[in-house]
């Protein structure tokens, strides 16, 4: 090829030295608009509260209204879900939201049955809680609800809420039943089926609720872990272990999955076997023997030679009566 043909070549196909292809245009990555930022983040927040705002919506779709109310006038449902604690990252997220964007997902409240203007919260406790501590109104839902019906819309919004923990769902399963509320209606209140309800109950009625709130609500700690507790627990000695863990210096210091593993661990050990002491006397006050009885241990250790002779001669008798009066049980 003349010189003049490979200068129009390469006017054609670009300087691209041999097995080196030119690298295609990177577009410039996209940027989203402001609005559309702001929307993405309004939608985060909410995905954060899906149930409650699927519950909004289905009020709203039924003509309620939201209202805004002032916090002090609205209760705490009279059955607590949560445990509560003293650091609690999520909340101050939620705070800061609320403080930033405002309240996004309105709560639900009934009148209150008994004081006239007051309200009961069914959920929505944290962001009631939020705008009580920031300084502002509560946008609420207000609907007539019985207490079956209140229990219910509490348990469905925060029943399948994967920061609700294991405990904390036992321990207002208690709290249902103490009140009243049926096995059938316990289980509905928290999505679930009677054999998870049964095994939430058997939880929270084996373990003290002023041991259970000392731990926290543990959110690392799962059901098999529990029920293994509540089994370690209702050994004998288990409560007075739990009370001395708690009762520990530093123990109120920890957050709360490392406060159940304290307990969990004082619960371990093994109890030294309880030693009782007593001394035998003649009438006169003159000591024969020490009798000390630590766990199956009994010993008697005679003060004489010859009480120590009588109580020889004496034992083969004692052993058959003994078979005499244990015969038949």
């Amino acid at each position: 090829m003349s010189p003049k043909g490979r200068d129009i070549l390469k006017s054609m196909v670009g300087a691209v030295e041999p097995g080196r292809p030119e690298a295609p245009a990177v577009p410039p990555p996209h940027r989203p608009s402001g609005a559309v930022k702001a929307m993405n983040l309004s939608l985060g927040r909410l995905g954060e509260e899906a149930a409650a705002a699927k519950a909004l919506r289905e009020s709203l779709a039924s003509g309620d209204k939201v209202l805004e109310i002032d916090p002090g006038s609205v209760e705490m449902s009279f059955i607590r879900d949560r445990i509560p604690v003293g650091k609690d990252p999520e909340f101050e997220r939620l705070k800061q939201s609320i403080q930033e964007s405002g309240q996004q997902v309105p709560i639900l409240v009934r009148p209150d049955p008994v004081k006239a203007g007051h309200y009961q919260a069914a959920y929505g406790h944290r962001r009631l809680r939020a705008a009580a501590e920031i300084g502002v109104p509560v946008k609420a839902v207000v609907r007539k609800l019985t207490d079956e019906e209140l229990i219910l819309a509490q348990g469905q919004e925060n029943g399948p809420r994967v920061d609700l923990s294991f405990i904390e769902r036992a321990l207002f399963a208690r709290r249902m039943d103490e009140h009243g509320f049926s096995r059938d209606m316990i289980a509905q209140a928290l999505a679930t089926d009677k054999p998870e309800t049964s095994r939430l109950l058997q939880v929270a009625q084996t373990i003290d609720p002023e041991i259970i709130l000392a731990i926290g609500p543990a959110p690392k700690v799962g059901r098999p872990r529990w029920l293994a507790f509540a089994e370690k627990f209702r050994e004998a000695g288990g409560q007075k272990k739990a009370q001395a863990a708690i009762g520990a210096a530093d123990f109120h210091t920890l957050e709360s999955n490392s406060r159940f593993d304290v307990i969990w661990k004082a619960l371990e050990e093994k109890s030294a076997p309880q030693r009782a002491e007593q001394t035998l006397r003649t009438p006169g006050g003159g000591t024969l023997a020490s009798v000390t009885r630590s766990g199956k241990t009994f010993r008697i250790t005679a003060k004489s030679a010859a009480f120590s002779e009588f109580l020889a001669r004496r034992l083969i008798g004692l052993a058959a009566e003994f078979e005499e009066e244990n015969e038949g049980k």
